[in-house]
């Protein structure tokens, strides 16, 4: 017998048994019910727990299984949607979104993004949104070069899997790499500047938090501005040649980086 259900959707609909196994409130602390469960649900939601496509179960059966109002559930699940975690399909309920688990990637070493995304088993892509020879006073200084030289500023989307996951702009010394300007830029910039004799082998990075704007919050799909990670990278070649000045807006709803110390 046939359960109403055809196509995609059919194959969206699957139940984490237990749901409620994995969640813990607390009523000794003054945060609000609604809250401590949208912040335990994400948490699932960014280590892969609950997978992309995976249905939540209906308000009413989770409210009951929480011992929790259905207002609870219901605020707490209109808030993931709202911040794209969550999708609404009809009689199925909400939905888990495809690609919200937080990756974490070590910094280890100096390597561009598309070797990152190939350490954590994504799918790298880019979408060249601006590139052009300029030259540039304030990145000129930035690169401790005269005000004439020419830099390719190049602006990409940088995808994983196709989710779009940061917004970089970056500056390239000409000087150096002058077979950049006219380069197929669709892959991996590092690459290419071996393959020119121009490898970078170190880099000092800095990362900071900071707002998506205007521009980045349509990139993200963000319906307002979030937290985001700002990652600012001067790389030089084997012989302390600044090549690269780099920034590059990382959402924060699903980038955290690694560090491993030790003592």
């Amino acid at each position: 017998m046939s359960d109403g259900i055809q196509g995609p959707d059919r194959a969206r609909a699957v139940q984490t048994p237990g749901l409620a196994s994995l969640v813990r409130l607390r009523q000794d602390t003054a945060k609000p019910l609604y809250l401590q469960l949208e912040e335990q649900l994400r948490a699932l939601i960014e280590d892969g727990t609950l997978a992309g496509g995976t249905t939540l179960p209906a308000e009413r059966t989770f409210a009951e299984a929480m011992g929790v109002s259905r207002t609870t559930v219901q605020r707490c699940y209109d808030t993931l949607r709202r911040q794209r975690f969550l999708s609404a399909h009809g009689r199925l309920g909400f939905v888990v979104e495809a690609g919200r688990t937080r990756l974490s990637p070590g910094m280890d070493r100096l390597k561009g993004f598309t070797e990152e995304m190939r350490e954590l088993g994504r799918v790298p892509s880019s979408e060249i949104a601006e590139r052009a020879v300029v030259h540039d006073r304030a990145i000129a200084s930035v690169f401790g070069l005269p005000s004439t030289v020419a830099f390719l500023k190049l602006v990409r989307i940088r995808k994983g899997d196709g989710i779009p996951l940061s917004r970089e702009v970056a500056w390239y010394n000409l000087g150096a790499a002058p077979a950049l300007a006219e380069a197929d830029l669709g892959g991996s910039v590092y690459a290419l500047l071996g393959s020119f004799g121009v490898p970078l082998v170190r880099c000092q990075q800095t990362i900071e938090a900071a707002m998506a704007n205007a521009v980045e919050c349509a990139v993200f799909g963000f319906e307002e501005p979030l937290p985001c990670l700002l990652i600012k990278r001067r790389s030089y070649d084997r012989e302390d040649q600044m090549i690269e000045y780099v920034e590059g807006l990382f959402r924060g709803d699903a980038y955290a980086y690694r560090l491993d110390l030790r003592a």
